[in-house]
């Protein structure tokens, strides 16, 4: 008989937010794959249980090397627990793999719900939603992360992403660019800890307040795209969509064919439209014929 996977959720700030199976998990675990063994101890300490089973670290670093040789302890019947940080694992932090092995092995994987950063920040945002979607952390480099907010820039649903406090203020900056400055966001700041923050408003104005500086945990929740209507869908804007999907890697024939069916309008409008955004600059359109 095989054994058990068990994801975990840990507070993300609040070790009162413990999940009451947590406790019995980590009493009942044979094997305890934790993030950072350190704060596995101090969270152990704060709910007044003591491991039942090994502790091993699962990060990162180690992530691809240990998973199988925690797949084979599952396949030998031991009920393995994962612990991230703070929130639930696979979720931007370790866990895929692992949780891909074992359903590849057949091995049942469950897990215990518990707080998530991303609902929490959508809950207090303020912004719609009914539908949304995560997009984890932005790309580093400037013209990456430039790269993956135009792939998103007419997403309808809202959006939510992580980021780190030292790169707060160029993503807010990047978001204002793309989205445009008067994209409602939220930016919430060590939720459910002492010093939580909730800083709502347009993207120009946090980007300013962010540049100040910022410290802590980190999640951004971004309005989504407004639904097209007459005056945003004229040619200036047609165009503009043509260039973000461009921009984004898609050839200009699929680029305006796209925009023309989102829009509701003909194709032969919208490269009406990008032929005239660019003879307005003073520049040739690359493509020539008319779709």
């Amino acid at each position: 008989m095989t054994g058990t996977l068990v994801l975990a959720g840990t507070p993300i700030g609040d070790t009162a937010d413990a999940p009451p199976r947590l406790a019995a998990e980590l009493v009942a675990a044979d094997v305890i794959a934790a993030e950072d063994t350190r704060r596995l101890r101090r969270l152990t300490q704060a709910l007044d249980v003591r491991p039942g089973g090994r502790v091993v670290s699962y990060f990162e670093g180690n992530e691809s090397a240990r998973t199988p040789e925690l797949v084979d302890s599952l396949a030998g019947g031991a009920r393995v627990l994962l612990v991230t940080d703070a929130g639930m694992p696979s979720v931007s932090d370790p866990g895929y793999r692992l949780v891909a092995a074992a359903v590849e092995r057949g091995i049942t994987v469950t897990a215990v719900p518990g707080p998530s950063a991303v609902l929490t920040a959508l809950a207090v945002s303020g912004l719609p939603v009914d539908r949304f979607c995560f997009e984890g952390f932005p790309p580093r480099k400037a013209g990456e992360r430039l790269t993956r907010l135009r792939e998103v820039a007419d997403e309808r649903r809202t959006l939510v992403w992580f980021e780190a406090p030292h790169r707060l203020d160029d993503t807010l900056a990047a978001m204002a660019e793309v989205f445009g400055p008067d994209r409602r966001a939220a930016v919430c700041r060590e939720l459910t800890k002492t010093y939580e923050e909730v800083r709502r408003g347009p993207l120009a104005e946090l980007a300013a307040w962010a540049a100040e500086g910022v410290r802590g945990e980190i999640t951004i929740v971004v309005e989504g795209a407004p639904a097209p209507g007459p005056d945003e869908a004229g040619p200036a804007e047609l165009a503009r969509r043509v260039t973000v999907r461009e921009e984004a890697g898609e050839r200009r024939k699929e680029a305006i064919a796209a925009v023309a069916q989102e829009a509701g309008v003909p194709k032969r409008q919208v490269f009406d439209a990008v032929v005239a955004a660019k003879n307005a600059a003073g520049s040739t359109p690359r493509g020539g014929k008319a779709p």
